[in-house]
């Protein structure tokens, strides 16, 4: 049986890049976690970059992209990819592909044309297929141990750039892959700016004020129950918006049946039920602002002590957190922290300033002032 022969390939500078996707096992915060390694390689400099996920889905492709393209300050004319569901469609005969509308939009973002690999023929793109290797082998062995993905992340651009610098370029041998690299760049298509990489998706409000997206719940603002709402799914935070607006940002969540609460948002809901501030989910291990905390404390032993706090939490969605706060720090130097008296401040405060005196220029002044001379209104009662 005749062993398989390939032809080597060349890419002249900013011509195309390699993507793909490998799976490492690390521990982060003590907790042993299979991560998903985006991979990025340019193939005229071998420049390599890479990030960590904890997924492979499409809102982690679009923020792989993007930071690479950052890196290297620019992308170039193709993009030399396999056949992820992320990205395509429907495969046919031959290279054609169907793309998906929202990775066709990053593509036409950054001005790159995508190329899908033929199925099962990895070496198309084996630059980046080799590159999985070399990164496992430098990058992941010992098994790496973070706090957390910022963490990792920073490991590994560190160690991507140590790698570019201390290594020849398996071509140009006298420049390390570093020196290529900077050489390629004056050849890339420039960095267009981020790509608003999100996956969108429909999604209901529950009379609790929570959506629900990937397994876990987001608390949204109460005004936005009874209507549909969009979640936008990015790599690192949730966006939900509806009509247009936003109604909630959140850190994202990973694990499964998590409850990701803003208090804030159920305020206006408290000024109806002030009871639930002081058993309400949402407020468990709420962190206020030292001056808001230090009213909240002294509140906590009157009879109507949580009515007073929510007329002051209610006050910060007109007035400001940090108007509000420093209202509370004033009331609080004059020894008092009611609820009335705190709003009273802020009622001062929004009363409009007193008008600035008009100056009369030195030429409009008067020479001779007119003397008042109620006495000549006395000859009017006079008879003719």
């Amino acid at each position: 049986m005749t062993a398989p022969a390939f032809v080597p390939l060349a890419f002249a500078p900013g011509e195309a890049y390699q993507f793909d996707w490998s799976h490492e096992i690390v521990l982060i915060a003590g907790v042993t976690t299979t991560v998903k390694v985006a991979h990025v390689r340019l193939c005229h400099s071998r420049m390599l970059f890479v990030r960590a996920y904890p997924r492979e889905s499409q809102e982690m492709v679009f923020d792989a992209h993007d930071r690479a393209f950052a890196f290297f300050r620019g992308t170039c004319q193709r993009g030399i990819y396999d056949n992820m569901k992320t990205a395509v469609e429907t495969i046919f005969v031959g290279r054609e592909r169907a793309y998906n509308r929202r990775f066709l939009q990053m593509c036409s973002h950054y001005l790159v044309e995508p190329v899908a690999c033929t199925p099962a023929s990895g070496w198309e793109k084996g630059q980046v297929e080799n590159q999985v290797g070399l990164v496992r082998e430098r990058l992941f062995t010992p098994r790496v141990r973070v706090r957390s993905y910022d963490e990792l992340n920073a490991l590994l651009l560190d160690g991507v750039v140590a790698y570019a610098k201390a290594h020849p370029h398996p071509e140009q041998r006298d420049l390390t892959i570093w020196q290529a690299f900077e050489a390629e760049r004056g050849a890339l298509v420039p960095y267009a700016g981020r790509f608003d990489g999100f996956h969108a998706v429909p999604a209901a409000v529950s009379s609790t004020c929570l959506v629900r997206f990937d397994n876990n719940k987001y608390s949204v603002m109460a005004s936005a129950i009874g209507r549909p709402v969009e979640v936008r799914a990015y790599a690192e935070r949730i966006e939900i918006r509806q009509d247009g607006r936003i109604v909630a940002e959140h850190p994202r969540a990973f694990s499964r049946g998590q409850t990701v609460f803003d208090p804030w948002h159920y305020v206006p809901v408290l000024a109806r039920k002030p009871g639930a501030l002081r058993n309400g989910a949402p407020f468990k291990d709420w962190v206020l602002p030292a001056a808001l905390e230090r009213i909240r404390r002294k509140l906590a032993g009157s009879a109507d002590g949580d009515r007073q706090m929510v007329e002051i939490l209610t006050a910060v969605l007109g007035d400001g957190l940090s108007v509000v706060e420093a209202a509370c720090a004033e009331a609080l130097r004059e020894g008092v922290h009611s609820a009335d008296v705190v709003l009273n401040i802020l009622a001062r405060q929004r009363e409009p300033p007193a008008p600035v005196p008009l100056l009369t220029p030195e030429s409009l002044r008067l020479r001779h002032e007119p003397v008042a001379d109620c006495a000549r209104y006395d000859s009017l009662r006079r008879a003719p």
